[in-house]
This record gives structure tokens, C-alpha cells and sequence, in this order.
């Protein structure tokens, strides 16, 4: 193979929101460009390589691949689509030259493609436009592709932007057209597109070699990976090279492996040539937005301002009675040490310590982005206990000020009451609102505080039909007490197991998250009460027996089925009193203090 230049090298970072196709359209450009034997199974949603990817259908890490067209080589960025995971999206924005915005032929662009965009225009970005799924009875191709050009103008997008390429297709059935009324057969339109429209990575002259790097890998056999596009030079393997990173002094490594991204796999290459995405190791430490370079004087390349985190929530030793029982990683060690790892390959989580020794902070940009982390954890043996998030406020001017965000909301026109009524007890406020084929979209400014929990509410507002979108907006004052929950409630007074009896009689109370047959202890949650209080009810106690029977009295007792918590669910659903017990095996909801004399006597120490 003829040595590598940057003019044969594109570099292009796949934008889109949450299921609007992009992970499937990898898969396809994959697929036809024979990055596969004939004979290969491919799994469909390749690039989505953690199984919580897999199994939540999104994208969380961005990743990248690589595919040959020809003499080309097209570096193919996957970047998330979920507002909690904009961290990863922001960094990759270093490593390309170009975006592609996939947008669903039916939806439109939405809240979390509108502000990755934003972010690729203002780097100068150019985009090329796919339209998805037009293979779809509801699909509006000609309006989404106004609304893409509205949207190009409201972010002030530059001439030759707004003149980016139109192709329409289907990913899922592996086609691309240059119009509508073309024929597609295959995706080499958007090929051609791509090499056209996507200029070669720009390089400096110089023969130093530099890098900036946007991720961080890490390998059980070689250690931390940098990965970043090279901005000048080439590196080879056994180069010594240097570790730069602002007001600290140059650290000397030497490089020990450099990797190219092909396909879905990770191939040792010879050396890294200017303006192709690789990976090298040969650093124990080794962070995102430091520098790599063969000289000690280089200076330190500038990195993309990340959007902060909003939100923090405690990570703490379960200490409740079945701790250690489901799961071998129950050490304060094993938790710190897991969640340190987490932050330093997740940019946007911050790590800090409390002054308890089994008690750690995280700050995230949302509830999501921590289910994700704990749900790894507890797939990889940990138990923990977690609380719900509290928002990060600042205090400005002698003032506390909390952060605030826009929230995009587009629900059925019938379900609009209902909606507006929740954000008006949130603290939103509607901004703007418009009508469309039966259903409405709504832009409002709500407290991030308001938002906790709200995404399940407006699952059962709109009876699963809503769709919401949040960014980052700014920091205000502080805008007083809102209640998220309306609800008390019910608390187990003993431990054992429960009992159908037992349960019949608390079902009259309330909602039920427990099961007969279900081990409890005494200040674990096992129920909703509809009333603000918490209740104490004992779920252990079994039907008296005698010898005596009364004809018929005895029936079957079936129970209503107990609600099952899913882990975001379960976090933003629990008071700042209580705490999600996580282990391998099981979910459950308790409360802080589990006795109730003292949770009693700490609630009348509050109070007073």
C-alpha cells in the first residue's frame, strides 16, 4: 500500500439525536465499502460496542473508525446524541475536518443536533446532510430539509456551510440519493459527497510531531492510549516523545504502540502520519486536552471549553443489612479507585472527595450520564449506594445562583394542558410554541433542579408519545422550593421476608415495589404512599393460623403487581432523605437513617 498523505485522508464526525439513525448508517457505509469479508457476521449496531449501548439502543462513548472508498480514507467519528453525554461531543470537534448531520426524515433536527452543530459551525466546520429514513409512509423529506436551512441560519452558519450537500436514503436499507427523484441503489453518493465536500485535514508544515489528545483508551496489555488527530510529523513506534500539559513541566515517554482504527478493530500500524486519527501508548498517565510532541518546547495545543457539570450525587459503601451479599466489589477502595478511573476517560465527570471515608462525589451533566456509570459498575460486581442528584449552585455576587437550562419539548397537541401544568410546577417557563400535524412543540427556561425526574412524568403525560431535548443555558438566581415529588412513603418497620397477606393489607395504603417471597429490612422503601408522609408498615407479617375454617372465607389472595424501578428511574425518583441501594443482582430503595427511632429523632433535630 502506498504511503499515506493528508490529501487522501477525510476526517468526519457523525452528528444526530438519539435513534435517528447514525449508529445504523456506520453499519452501512461499513458494509459497502468492503471493510468485511464476504463470509463475516456483522452485528447490526457495530459502533455500539459497550452492551449498555446495545441494550439502550444510543450511543455514549464517541468512537472511531475508518473506511477505504477507493484511495481514500474516511476517519468516521461516532459522537453521542444524548444532552448528557455533550462532553464526549465537544472534544471530538478537535479531531475533524467535517460533520455529518443525520437527521430523521420524519422528526427533523432536534434540541441535542441543533447544539452539537452549533459547535461544529462555530469551528468552522463544514456539514454534509443526510436525510434518514425516507423510506418511511410519514416521511416529510422536503420540509426537514427547510427546517435543516432554518436551522443553519439561526446558528449563523457561513456561506459555504449553508451551502452543505443534500442526499436522502435509508440507512437501514443501504441507499443515498443526490435528489429525490434519483434511483438509489447504494450509499456512493455519499461517498462522493464526503471526499467532496469534506476538505483534507489541515497540517502544519513543520516536521515536529504533534497531537492533541481528544480521548483516552485504555488497554490491559499496553496501558492509557491517547488518541487525537496528528497535526504534524509523523511518529513511529520507539520515538521518544514528550507529554505537555499547561502550567506543568514536560513529562518523557517513549512510544510503545501506535494503533489505527479500521472496520471495528484496532490494528498496530507502523507510524501515525500527519492528519490521520490513531492512538499511541507509552505513558502510565496520560489525560484528554494534553499534548504529545518529539520536542520538549513545544507548547500546549488549545482544547475545547466544555460545557459544565449541573449536577452532583453521592457515591457511598452500602452499609445496609444484605451488604456484601450479591456482589465481590463492596470496598470504599474498589469504589474510589472505579470512580477515578471513570473520570479521567469521561471529561465531563468530575471526581471529589467528601472528608468520609466511604462517602464520594461525582458531578455530572445529568442523571443518565451517572445511571450509565453506575449500571457498569454494578455489571462488573460492584454494590453501592447513590443519592439523587442535587443540583451544583454558585454563589454570584454574594447571591446563590443555580444553573438553568432550555428544554425542548414536542408532545401531542391533546397532552399539552397537562404538560405546561408540570413545567409550571417546576419553575418553567414556556417561551415559545407552535402547532404542527396534531402535535406541539413547546421551548421553555426551567431549573435543572425541575428537569430531575420529569422525563418519566412526561412518559405518562403523553402516554409515552413525548419527546424532550435539554441544554445548558446559564447560571440564575436561586428560584426557591420545588417539589418533584408529591408523594410520600412506605416504609418497612421489620426484616425477613415479605408476605402476601402482609402486602394485601399495605396495597390498600399505597403503590406497592415489593413482591411476596422478597427479602426487606427494617428502613427499606417498599412502597409509594399517596400522602406526603412516610408510613411505617411491616410487610413481614404473616396471616395468623387456627384450626377452625370458615367456609369460603379463604381465598386466593392475588396482589397487584409491584412496580419495578429501572436505575435512572430509581435515582431521580428517591428524597434527598434516601438512597438507591445497587448491587448485581437487585435495585431497591431505603431510606438514609433505617431505624426509625432515630430517622424520627433526626427529622425533629431538622425541623427545630
Amino acid at each position: 500500500m502506498t504511503a499515506l498523505s493528508p490529501d487522501r485522508i477525510r476526517n468526519l464526525a457523525i452528528i444526530a439525536h438519539v435513534d435517528h439513525g447514525k449508529t445504523t448508517l456506520v453499519d452501512q457505509l461499513l458494509k459497502q465499502s468492503g471493510s468485511f469479508r464476504e463470509n463475516q457476521v456483522l452485528d447490526d449496531r457495530a459502533m455500539d460496542s459497550m452492551a449498555q449501548e446495545r441494550e439502550r439502543g444510543i450511543t455514549i462513548k464517541a468512537k472511531n473508525t475508518s473506511v477505504r472508498w477507493g484511495e481514500y480514507l474516511i476517519n468516521i467519528v461516532d459522537t453521542p446524541g444524548h444532552a448528557d453525554f455533550g462532553g464526549e461531543v465537544e472534544r471530538v470537534m478537535k479531531m475533524v475536518d467535517g460533520v455529518m448531520l443525520v437527521v430523521d426524515a420524519y422528526e427533523g433536527p432536534q434540541a441535542q443536533t441543533r447544539f452539537v452543530l452549533q459547535k461544529a459551525l462555530a469551528a468552522g466546520l463544514n456539514p454534509v446532510v443526510f436525510v434518514n429514513k425516507i423510506d418511511r409512509p410519514n416521511a416529510r423529506p422536503e420540509e426537514m430539509q427547510d427546517g435543516v436551512l432554518e436551522l443553519f441560519l439561526e446558528l449563523e452558519a457561513g456561506e459555504d456551510q449553508f451551502d452543505a450537500p443534500f442526499l436522502y436514503g435509508s440507512a437501514k436499507e443501504g441507499f443515498a440519493r443526490a435528489s429525490l427523484e434519483d434511483e438509489g441503489l447504494d450509499m456512493e453518493p455519499l461517498f462522493e459527497a464526503i471526499v467532496e465536500s469534506v476538505p483534507p485535514p489541515n497540517v502544519e508544515a513543520s516536521d515536529e510531531f504533534r497531537m492533541l489528545v481528544s480521548n483516552v483508551d485504555w488497554s490491559d496489555y499496553v496501558g492509557r492510549i491517547g488518541i487525537g488527530k496528528v497535526l504534524s510529523g509523523r511518529v513511529k513506534v520507539g520515538d521518544p516523545i514528550w507529554r505537555i500539559k499547561e502550567d506543568t513541566n514536560p513529562v518523557r515517554g517513549k512510544v510503545s504502540k501506535v494503533f489505527e482504527y479500521s472496520a471495528l478493530s484496532t490494528n498496530d500500524a507502523a507510524e501515525g502520519v500527519a492528519g490521520n486519527i490513531v492512538g499511541i501508548s507509552g505513558f502510565e498517565e496520560l489525560d484528554i486536552g494534553e499534548t504529545l510532541a518529539s520536542s520538549e518546547d513545544s507548547e500546549s495545543l488549545p482544547f475545547v471549553e466544555i460545557d459544565p457539570p449541573t449536577v452532583m450525587m453521592t457515591f457511598s459503601v452500602n452499609d445496609g443489612p444484605m451488604a456484601g451479599r450479591e456482589g465481590e466489589r463492596v470496598t470504599s477502595r474498589e469504589i474510589r479507585d472505579r470512580l477515578i478511573r471513570e473520570a479521567r476517560t469521561n471529561i465531563s465527570i468530575k471526581f471529589e472527595d467528601t472528608g468520609e471515608s466511604t462517602e464520594f462525589r461525582v458531578n455530572a451533566r445529568g442523571a443518565m450520564q451517572v445511571a450509565v456509570v453506575v449500571e457498569e459498575m454494578r455489571r462488573e460486581g460492584f454494590e453501592v449506594l447513590v443519592s439523587r442528584p442535587t443540583v451544583i449552585k454558585k454563589k454570584i455576587n454574594g447571591r446563590s445562583h443555580e444553573p438553568f437550562e432550555t428544554l425542548y419539548l414536542e408532545v401531542p397537541d391533546e397532552a399539552v394542558g397537562g404538560c405546561m401544568q408540570s413545567l409550571a410546577n417546576r419553575k418553567g417557563v414556556v417561551e415559545s410554541i407552535s402547532a404542527n400535524r396534531g402535535r406541539t412543540q413547546l421551548e421553555a427556561t426551567i431549573p435543572t433542579r425541575g428537569l430531575i425526574g420529569f422525563e418519566f412524568e412526561l412518559l405518562n403525560l403523553t402516554s409515552g408519545e413525548g419527546i424532550m431535548s435539554h441544554l445548558f443555558k446559564e447560571y440564575r438566581p436561586d428560584s426557591g422550593d420545588i417539589r418533584t415529588r408529591r408523594s410520600g412513603t412506605l416504609v418497612s418497620m421489620e426484616k425477613g421476608e415479605s408476605m402476601t397477606y402482609a402486602l394485601r393489607n399495605i396495597e390498600t395504603r399505597g403503590k406497592l415495589f415489593v413482591g411476596a417471597g422478597e427479602e426487606v429490612y427494617e428502613g427499606m422503601i417498599v412502597g409509594e404512599n399517596p400522602r406526603t408522609e412516610d408510613l411505617p408498615v411491616n410487610p413481614t407479617k404473616a396471616k395468623h393460623v387456627t384450626n377452625h375454617r370458615a367456609a369460603g372465607s379463604d381465598k386466593t389472595e392475588s396482589l397487584i403487581p409491584a412496580i419495578k424501578f429501572s436505575l435512572e428511574r430509581a435515582i431521580e425518583y428517591i428524597a434527598p432523605d434516601e438512597l438507591v441501594e445497587v448491587t448485581p443482582k437487585s435495585i431497591r430503595l431505603r431510606k438514609r437513617i433505617l431505624d426509625f427511632t432515630e430517622r424520627k429523632r433526626d427529622a425533629k433535630r431538622s425541623s427545630s
